[in-house]
């Protein structure tokens, strides 16, 4: 099969095209799921140049990529809830070099679900990481509730432009931090009050917020503590928590390690069907340009999720 796959740890140059990869076995709880699009995210190239070593081992050539919508083409012994043929997303194991970069892949059928039928391949393969991110944090992490305060760092990547829409859906008061430039952007995702970081520090202007979703770290993070109230929640997926000052500030923090999960993808689907929630697609690109589309996710800083076309 063919397959996007890196052959060492580096830059743009690492990643090859390879047309003969082997096709995945699948496990007894597994899906093989013939691939359409793929999802990327910034884990894929920081897995790319190496940054996560110290955590995860790879066997090189690997294939990266988690995010994944297709259709499934074989199902292990004991799944009981997908039949072949039936169209699904959900969340590849790219920690294990068997991900989503590649006509076929190999799927937990825990991290897997059918995929809404308002949506096509592109769209949907842009959700799993990002959407059950946010639903992570927003809702089962805060437990966010209508009338309430929320800060939402990085609010036109992503996972903040999804995290926006799951806050308004909550009935929530929406703060965001971006370039000035997508502004209105954030704006028609819901956005009550926008904060250009470039200019504005977030700082000294929000004050007495319950919540507070980190997705930047380095002195966002830092600042973020006093921007919320005592017995506020500060949900950070890149920054682990300074215990001195959750103390000092009176709150409760949270490193939250996201996990795409069945029943997450089918509220994620829950509010697709609702309404609730819309996918924004920067770009597209051909598996062939794998290596250009990661690095046009890591320097582009598109609005939205950047997607590969597996299946022309």
């Amino acid at each position: 099969m063919k397959a996007a796959q890196i052959t060492r740890y580096g830059g743009q140059d690492v990643m090859v095209v390879n047309d003969d990869a082997p096709k995945p076995m699948i496990a007894d709880d597994q899906v093989l799921v013939e691939v359409s699009a793929a999802g990327l995210n910034p884990f894929d190239w920081k897995v790319r140049e190496g940054y996560v070593q110290d955590f995860i081992t790879l066997s090189l050539p690997a294939t990266l990529g988690g995010d994944v919508a297709g259709t499934v083409a074989e199902v292990g012994a004991n799944v009981k809830d997908f039949t072949v043929g039936q169209a699904v997303y959900g969340s590849a194991n790219a920690a294990a070099g068997q991900g989503s970069f590649a006509e076929f892949t190999a799927v937990s059928a825990s991290q897997l679900a059918t995929m809404p039928e308002q949506l096509d391949y592109m769209q949907a393969a842009a959700l799993p990481l990002a959407a059950t991110s946010a639903y992570q944090a927003l809702v089962e992490h805060m437990q966010l509730q209508a009338g309430q305060k929320v800060l939402i760092h990085g609010g036109a990547g992503g996972i903040g432009s999804l995290a926006i829409e799951i806050a308004k859906s909550c009935g929530a008061y929406v703060a965001t931090t971006v370039a000035a430039d997508n502004t209105d952007f954030v704006t028609e995702l819901g956005a009550d009050e926008v904060i250009d970081y470039k200019t504005q520090d977030f700082a000294n202007s929000l004050h007495d917020y319950d919540a507070v979703f980190d997705t930047v770290g380095g002195e966002t993070n830092a600042k973020s503590y006093q921007v919320l109230k005592p017995g506020g929640v500060l949900v950070s997926m890149v920054e682990p928590a300074d215990d001195e000052k959750v103390e000092q500030a009176g709150i409760t923090y949270i490193y939250q390690s996201s996990q795409a999960t069945t029943a997450r993808l089918q509220k994620v689907s829950q509010l697709i069907s609702a309404g609730d929630l819309t996918v924004v697609v920067a770009k597209v690109f051909p598996l062939e340009q794998a290596s250009e589309a990661l690095e046009y996710l890591k320097t582009g800083h598109p609005k939205g999720k950047v997607v590969l076309r597996v299946k022309p």
